[in-house]
């Protein structure tokens, strides 16, 4: 049985498209959080996310043929990106006050491995500051909401972020311009709360 967990990611699809599963297994093992992260921070929601990471991966799979070349990382999230834009799509009538409800509840679950030697307070806040981030982006524009989160959340270069979304560099810049001075504005007196998280400085 061929040792897969070792090659690189071009490898690695190059063995899925000729039938290797686990190749494509170990791909998946390699970028699920990713892939998660990006789903969880543009849905709001945690079994929005996580069926849209797997319907991102099973996408992938049937799309391996197409697969031309490029950062394999970059191709991954592009179809994460996508299907968590056709899930808003399908979600786009639902009731806001419902959804909103269901975000508290859901918010801050499981998205970053907590620090072991934090303490109970300092949890607290983590967590809080957590909700925050995720209600105000939820009230970016999505493509703004896209740009931020690979670049300021999942501290991706610009250059991968503008692969990703199939965008030029300046367009990146742009909306993530747009979208911190939104944060901006939403966050008022308090933007001490997003230390850690968003750049907000030009």
């Amino acid at each position: 049985m061929t040792t897969v967990s070792g090659q690189d990611d071009r490898s690695l699809v190059s063995l899925s498209k000729d039938g290797d599963i686990a190749a494509f297994n170990t791909l998946v093992d390699r970028y699920e959080r990713d892939i998660y992260n990006l789903c969880y921070r543009l849905l709001g929601e945690r079994q929005s996310a996580e069926d849209a990471t797997q319907e991102a991966f099973l996408s992938a799979y049937r799309s391996l043929s197409r697969y031309a070349g490029g950062n394999v990382r970059s191709w991954l999230l592009r179809i994460a990106a996508n299907q968590s834009k056709d899930e808003l799509r399908r979600r786009k009538r639902k009731d806001r006050a419902a959804s909103l409800d269901q975000m508290f509840d859901t918010i801050g679950a499981s998205v970053e491995i907590p620090d072991p030697g934090m303490t109970a307070d300092s949890a607290f806040e983590e967590k809080e500051r957590a909700q925050l981030v995720q209600l105000l982006l939820l009230e970016l524009p999505p493509d703004q909401r896209k740009a931020l989160i690979l670049v300021d959340l999942m501290e991706h270069r610009y250059e991968e972020a503008a692969e990703v979304l199939e965008i030029s560099v300046g367009t990146v810049k742009s909306r993530i311009h747009r979208a911190r001075g939104k944060l901006r504005g939403l966050l008022e007196r308090r933007p001490e709360l997003l230390a850690g998280y968003l750049r907000l400085e030009e």
